[in-house]
C-alpha cells in the first residue's frame, strides 16, 4: 500500500517530482510529461492532474546545464499532447452527446444540447483559447465543445493556436524565468501566481461583457 500511495502522490504531482525524475530516467522523462499533459486536457475524469505547474516547472528544469531536456523539443511534445488531448476530449463529447442528452434523463435534455450547440456557434472561438488558460475549466471546454457540436475545423484552428500559445507561455517562461533565485525560493507562490494569471483573460472577458449592454444604452 505505501508503494501505491507513493506511485499516485507521483502521478499527481509530477510537477514537485520532476528533478527527481529526470536524475533517475534523463531524456525519458518526456514520456511521463507527454502523458499527464495529454490526460490533464483529454479526460473530463482528470482536471485535478498538475498542467500549468508542470509546463513551469518542465521548462525551468530545461535550463540547468546538463540538463537532458531540450526546451524546444519538449515544447513541441508538449504542445503536441496538450493539442492532442483536447481532440480526443472532443471527439468523445462529440460521440458521447447525442446518446446521453435525451428527454428520458430530468438533467440531460436534449434541449440542453440544442443551447451548448448555440453557444459554441457563437461563443466559440474565445472559450476555446480562453478556456486554456483556465485550471480545471480547459478540461471540460473541448468536451463540452464536442457535445455542442462545434465545427470541428473551427474547434481546431482555434485550439492549436490556444495550445501553443500556452504552451509555450508555460514552458518558455520557466526556461528563462524559473531560476531566479526568488522564484527558486518561493515556487509554491509561483504556482499560486500561475493560476491567477491564468484567470485573467477569462475574468476581463467577463467583466467587458457585462459592460457591453451598458455601453450600448
Amino acid at each position: 500500500m505505501p508503494i501505491i500511495s507513493y506511485l499516485v502522490d507521483l502521478f499527481l504531482h509530477l510537477d514537485k517530482y520532476l528533478a527527481t525524475i529526470i536524475s533517475q530516467v534523463g531524456v525519458w522523462t518526456y514520456l511521463p510529461l507527454f502523458f499527464v499533459i495529454f490526460l490533464e486536457t483529454g479526460f473530463v475524469i482528470t482536471p485535478f492532474l498538475p498542467g500549468d505547474s508542470l509546463l513551469f516547472a518542465a521548462g525551468t528544469l530545461a535550463a540547468l546545464d546538463h540538463s537532458p531536456l531540450n526546451i524546444f523539443v519538449l515544447y513541441i511534445l508538449l504542445a503536441v499532447a496538450a493539442i492532442a488531448g483536447d481532440n480526443a476530449n472532443y471527439w468523445i463529447g462529440h460521440e458521447v452527446g447525442p446518446r446521453v442528452f435525451t428527454e428520458k434523463i430530468r438533467f440531460l435534455k436534449r434541449e440542453y444540447l440544442t443551447r451548448a450547440h448555440e453557444f459554441y456557434q457563437t461563443h466559440g472561438n474565445m472559450t476555446i483559447f480562453l478556456g486554456r488558460f483556465i485550471p480545471i475549466i480547459r478540461t471540460f471546454v473541448p468536451f463540452v465543445a464536442g457535445i455542442g457540436r462545434m465545427s470541428y475545423r473551427r474547434f481546431i484552428t482555434i485550439d492549436v493556436f490556444g495550445g501553443l500559445v500556452w504552451t509555450g507561455l508555460f514552458t518558455f517562461g520557466g526556461y528563462f524565468f524559473g531560476n531566479i533565485s526568488f522564484i527558486k525560493a518561493h515556487f509554491s507562490l509561483v504556482v499560486v501566481a500561475i493560476v491567477v494569471l491564468s484567470l485573467m483573460p477569462a475574468v476581463y472577458e467577463f467583466f467587458h461583457s457585462r459592460r457591453k449592454p451598458a455601453i450600448a444604452n
